[in-house]
């Protein structure tokens, strides 16, 4: 099955739409499977219910209007695989069973996942229901995007336009399915991009978009004169630019993205004020002085435009980054300390604010977006959980090892719902079952996460927990603490580091930095700072209760560990669909393939188990219950209602709709059905049967409508014509028949007549020429043309002698201008037509 704009060529190299029909189940087949389409341009496949989707790393013809009707309210399988299909199978399936959905979208940085989301958020906007609070939610919904992602996503090296974050967009929907309300969840903001990336790669978006978007008076206001050459935070690595990216018009888009959500202007200035001041912080750099204290290297110049931006004293601001109060215990006795820093806990101090303004500033822009589209209850809700992706660099870091720690966990679900429950439910319904072996991948989310035996999470933390304010040797104790307390499988250490086997494959984590990053701490001296800060908007980030004492802080590492738990806890409560993206490619070009690139992603993604199962198990369960209700007036028997208990009835359907035997099972509670085809035998037949009553009714109600209008008409005649036509006044009470000449069933006759005309008027009539002689005609009326027929003898040929029909006169009724009758005792008509001659017949059906 291919798109309308594909040429015979295209089809006959395209492989197979559902790899469930592949002839051999293995990591080749499946790989040439996906080539094969890739290179024609079908970047989509299913695997079941899955959906696999290819980043072509250019733009396709089939994301337009017209496929969103293709696909609207059809079954998975009448149109080639789209992410559409899969969408608004999503949304049927929340409106028919009234249940939560939810769809992951996983796969490795560049693979396409946040398109995906878009195109899924897009479709449900166009096809779901209208009204202002509706076209309110949507459109915030959308602007959401351009907003989030210029202070969330960054160039990598692997991906132009990479989440740096998680992102779970929950829009709530009435009964009706009206998309009335939405919550979006935020995880684990990759903040130590603002103060350092790696080779390559750039910052966040809206650092870039803000230099090259903002007007010359703003440039001036926010001291971006130099460009980003001039900051440190943008010029370590030289990349300024993306390629097929313009930050200007971008920075437009997020002004107005901002105004939707409903963010006052005096907010939007004081928040970019914050972007620009992160910049001119990060140009705060630090030299030794005596005793090995930190002072601020050219303290006139590089001091005043960040404390001016975030509305704090240049002083006050020197004074935090360069030392701090401590609080020190002994016994009954407290001394308060004012201790200073060195160069490096400066550094630290400076960046620890940038990261935390960065990160409270995504944070506000959340809660606006969430504020704009809050609502109080919850009907139903379809979930995108668009994320970051698993990620292997040269130098790995503690944000790759939590970003594949979510990674792993939605690996784990996918494992737990797809191949685990599934032969689990099997077993349980006493279903004919033989198991299919896969690799579970639990084993590594609890090394990274239990607390008894301790996971690496765990030990991080107690490391974190013993650290002073000087990092030197945290990192180190670290390893030490990992490589004794550790012995399992997917588990080595290292010098500098630890590597875990993953899913996805065996990643090094370098240590350096990991306690710090961990740590996450912002020191009590820079909140009370910001807290003081004259615009309203910065000091209202920062109302951290910094009197409160907290004994242990949370963690970067306990957060996201929370966060993930919480993510998967939601997205169990909902039915899930999926999407699992692959990324053909490392040169981000379109028709490059790199053939173990795949087939590494199509090994760790377990596709092939995923087929297996698929192909021995049953593509359709629902419990008996909800199978009668929906299916249930394809017989007499079931409808309105079954006498009896469900499974019985399911049985009867079964058996009434004569599907093979082969093709489903009933469990103890549900009802499995094989292939999707079998599937769509019972909706077909549900379908012809509303079809069917349907046009019952219609034509009873057509039936009632015809004799109101027939009873008027034959008043209207009786009192134009009353007293004129002496003798023929019973002929109003006659019933037309219309066809007085057999029509309907003369096939000679219809061939002269367009195959969309309806023949109102059929009778034999005289004609009269000129000289007042008579010729037989057929006269046939439609709702486009009158025709006069004749009939005429073939003289030549083999059929020499046949007399035929012959259409001897054709009038578009709108050339008829006028049909004269008399009021006398005779059967005389003139058809009257512009600009040609007149026709004069006789009709006994003259009234």
């Amino acid at each position: 099955m291919a798109f309308h704009w594909m040429g015979a060529k295209q089809l006959k190299q395209c492989g197979v739409d559902d790899m469930v029909l592949l002839s051999k189940i293995n990591e080749s087949a499946i790989v040439e499977n996906i080539k094969k389409r890739y290179m024609a341009d079908l970047i989509y496949s299913y695997i079941g219910p899955v959906l696999i989707a290819v980043n072509p790393f250019k733009q396709l013809p089939y994301f337009t209007d017209r496929e969103l009707e293709m696909y609207q309210g059809t079954g998975q399988y009448e149109n080639p695989p789209h992410i559409y299909a899969l969408a608004d199978n999503m949304f049927r399936n929340m409106m028919i069973d009234q249940e939560n959905q939810c769809v992951i979208i996983s796969g490795e940085s560049g693979a396409g996942k946040t398109v995906s989301a878009k195109f899924i958020m897009g479709y449900i906007a166009k096809v779901s229901g209208g009204g202002d609070r509706v076209q309110h939610v949507k459109d915030i919904i959308m602007e959401s995007n351009p907003l989030l992602e210029s202070f969330g996503n960054a160039k990598t090296s692997r991906n132009n336009n990479s989440s740096r974050f998680g992102k779970y967009m929950e829009i709530q929907f009435s009964r009706a399915g009206e998309p009335d309300g939405g919550r979006i969840s935020n995880f684990l903001l990759e903040k130590s991009r603002v103060c350092a990336q790696n080779p390559g790669e750039r910052n966040f978006h809206i650092y870039y978009q803000i230099i090259k978007g903002s007007d010359p008076e703003s440039i001036e206001y926010f001291g971006l004169n130099y460009g980003g050459e001039y900051f440190n935070y943008l010029n370590k690595n030289q990349t300024y630019d993306v390629e097929g990216t313009d930050d200007a018009a971008e920075y437009h888009e997020v002004r107005k993205a901002m105004a939707t959500v409903g963010i006052q202007e005096d907010n939007q200035l004081s928040l970019l004020c914050a972007v620009a001041g992160i910049l001119h912080l990060g140009n705060i750099t630090f030299t030794e002085a005596a005793n090995d204290n930190a002072v601020v290297r050219d303290r006139d110049n590089v001091l005043p435009f960040p404390a001016q931006l975030l509305g704090i004293s240049p002083d006050d601001l020197e004074n935090k980054l360069l030392s701090h109060i401590m609080d020190s215990k002994w016994g009954k006795t407290s001394e308060t300390i004012h201790k200073t820093h060195n160069v490096e806990q400066a550094v630290y101090a400076r960046d620890a604010l940038s990261k935390t303004l960065h990160s409270r500033i995504f944070d506000y822009l959340v809660k606006s977006v969430n504020s704009a589209i809050r609502k109080d209850t919850d009907d139903l809700i379809i979930g995108v959980l668009d994320i970051y992706g698993f990620e292997i660099f040269q130098k790995n870091g503690f944000e790759q090892f939590c970003i594949n720690f979510v990674n792993e966990k939605l690996q784990q679900i996918f494992i737990e719902l797809t191949l685990k429950a599934e032969q689990e439910e099997y077993v349980q319904e006493g279903i004919k079952w033989k198991p299919i072996e896969y690799f579970n991948n639990k084993v590594v989310c609890d090394l990274i996460e239990n607390k008894i035996p301790p996971g690496i999470m765990c030990i991080l933390d107690d490391v974190c927990a013993t650290m002073h304010a000087q990092s030197d040797g945290a990192d180190e104790t670290l390893i030490q603490k990992l490589q004794g307390g550790i012995n399992h499988e997917h588990f080595m250490g290292g010098a500098r580091g630890f590597a875990i086997h993953h899913y996805a494959g065996k990643v090094g984590y370098d240590c350096d930095k990991f306690c710090d990053k961990n740590r996450d701490v912002l020191s009590n001296d820079i909140i009370t700072l910001m807290k003081g800060s004259e615009y309203e908007f910065i000091s209202s980030l920062f109302l951290d209760d910094v009197t409160k004492e907290q004994k242990r802080p949370t963690t970067a590492g306990m957060k996201i560990k929370t966060q993930a738990n919480v993510l998967i806890g939601t997205l169990m409560k909902a039915t899930p669909h999926y999407i699992r993206c692959l990324k053909p490619n490392e040169t981000k070009k379109p028709g490059d393939w790199h053939e173990e690139r795949v087939r590494h992603q199509v090994e760790y993604l377990g596709l092939k188990e995923n087929i297996r199962v698929r192909c021995a198990g049953f593509a359709f369960r629902r419990e008996f219950g909800k199978v009668l209700k929906r299916y249930a007036i394809i017989t007499k028997e079931t409808w309105p209602a079954w006498k009896g208990d469900p499974k019985s009835g399911v049985r009867h359907l079964m058996l009434a709709v004569k599907m093979d035997n082969d093709q489903w099972q009933c469990g103890t509670t549900k009802l499995f059905i094989k292939a999707p085809e079998s599937l769509f035998l019972l909706e077909e037949m549900r379908e012809r049967k509303f079809d069917h009553y349907a046009r019952i009714i219609q034509k009873a109600f057509r039936r009632f409508n015809a004799d109101k209008y027939y009873m008027r008409l034959r008043e209207a005649a009786a009192d134009i014509l009353c007293g004129k036509k002496e003798r023929r006044r019973y002929s109003l009470n006659r019933n037309f028949a219309g066809d007085y000449i057999g029509y309907e069933d003369n096939p000679s006759l219809k061939a002269l007549v367009g195959r969309r005309e309806r023949v109102e008027f059929a009778d034999t009539v005289n004609k009269y020429d000129r000289r007042f002689k008579v010729a037989k005609r057929d006269l046939l009326l439609s709702n486009k043309f009158l025709y006069m027929v004749g009939r005429e003898v073939i003289k030549k040929g083999p059929e020499r002698g046949t007399v035929v029909e012959v259409v001897k006169r054709k009038l578009a009724i709108e050339s008829i201008s006028s049909i004269s009758l008399s009021s006398l005792q005779d059967d005389l008509i003139v058809i009257r037509v512009d600009e040609e001659y007149d026709t004069l017949l006789s009709s006994v059906f003259k009234t």
